[in-house]
């Protein structure tokens, strides 16, 4: 049984959901300190050309608070408009703004001012998107014990709901060891992905932008025939 495990991110670059495919189980940590100025709660999209992010604002609380224990802002209820209005003038003439913008809405509009919760729903929803079946479990619900670090923690998930092989993003390449997994029967790979590009109204293509600007610009059919499954698995 192949796994994953990766923090939550708000609708992040595509190469997220190429992981989640790759795997039999995918692991999405919500007890974990959140970061600022990290992937979590914001990403970039596609502005005249360039990238600019948007940005889940967070409700004001310790820095030392885990993912599952922060909420959104309290105005959030007028924030959320303000971005699917940028987003929407952004992307208007994209040649699937118009299948693409009531996802987004679903994905913002949705009722839950708990920041791991609504990130969660958000993963989802673009997972059925593209017809993704694989299983998503939440690291809390793993017993283990969680006062464990980095390379430890991965591998005693792993032990803990039968991995035989763990899959992770190819910038952790430097991060684990193959001989360490292969004490407790676990074999280690990494996902790289294969470059591509796709029209952005004709301009100098901005690569590694959120999902949301692949889908505006390129039909889901082809996304999951081209992308989703674009990547190698090598090891180190």
């Amino acid at each position: 049984m192949k796994v994953a495990i990766m923090q939550p991110y708000f609708l992040p670059y595509v190469g997220y959901f190429q992981l989640i495919n790759a795997v039999d189980k995918f692991v999405i940590y919500d007890n974990i300190e959140f970061t600022k100025k990290g992937w979590i709660n914001r990403n970039r999209f596609l502005v005249n050309g360039g990238d600019e992010f948007f940005t889940l604002p967070l409700k004001k609380d310790s820095d030392y608070l885990q993912v599952k224990e922060r909420l959104l802002a309290d105005s959030f209820e007028s924030d959320r408009a303000k971005i699917l209005r940028k987003i929407k003038e952004a992307y208007r003439k994209a040649p699937f703004a118009d299948k693409t913008y009531p996802i987004l809405e679903d994905i913002f509009n949705y009722q839950s001012k708990n920041l791991f919760d609504y990130i969660l729903n958000s993963v989802r929803i673009v997972c059925n998107q593209f017809g993704i079946q694989t299983e998503i479990v939440i690291s809390s619900s793993i017993d283990i014990n969680h006062q464990l670090r980095s390379e430890s923690k991965v591998i005693e998930i792993c032990k803990k709901i039968g991995a035989s092989a763990y899959i992770n993003p190819i910038g952790g390449v430097e991060l684990y060891s193959s001989s360490k997994f292969a004490l407790d029967g676990i074999e280690l790979s990494f996902l790289k992905a294969s470059p591509f590009e796709y029209s952005q109204f004709q301009n100098a293509f901005v690569p590694w932008l959120s999902i949301l600007d692949v889908m505006m610009f390129v039909s889901v059919d082809e996304i999951v025939d081209r992308l989703i499954n674009n990547y190698t698995l090598v090891s180190n």
